[in-house]
């Protein structure tokens, strides 16, 4: 972060630097939590179960993490939202348009086209 500084009657401008570490707090698993999606973690809003330095995948129970969480079981999943609108159409099912694979995938909200969240069904 920089702050920046100038007196009024003053020509000189005074530039701070302040490097910041990130410590966050990871608490044990609370295992009858309810996960809270979309959630911020680090650097990014998550609308699924995440997998990072973990064996499986969990999530937040708090909007904002806060070191409570939970192991992801299949009832926590992110769920299709359907219909949900991409490029010009509502689709009311997953689809395999716009995928080069060819495989079917469904956006996790109302707007694919404003929102860009999806995942591929299964």
């Amino acid at each position: 972060m920089i702050l920046v500084g100038r007196h009024e009657n003053s020509e000189i401008n005074v530039s701070f630097k302040f490097y910041f570490s990130e410590t966050i707090t990871h608490l044990p698993e609370v295992k009858d939590g309810k996960c809270f999606f979309p959630f911020h973690y680090r650097d990014g809003i998550f609308y699924d179960c995440v997998k990072f330095n973990a064996k499986h995948k969990w999530c937040s129970l708090n909007e904002t993490y806060e070191g409570y969480w939970k192991y992801c079981s299949e009832e926590d999943f992110a769920k299709c939202v359907f219909p949900f609108w991409y490029r010009h159409l509502i689709y009311w099912e997953c689809t395999d348009d716009g995928d080069s694979f060819g495989k079917t995938w469904c956006s996790l909200t109302q707007n694919y086209n404003k929102d860009k969240i999806w995942k591929y069904c299964d």
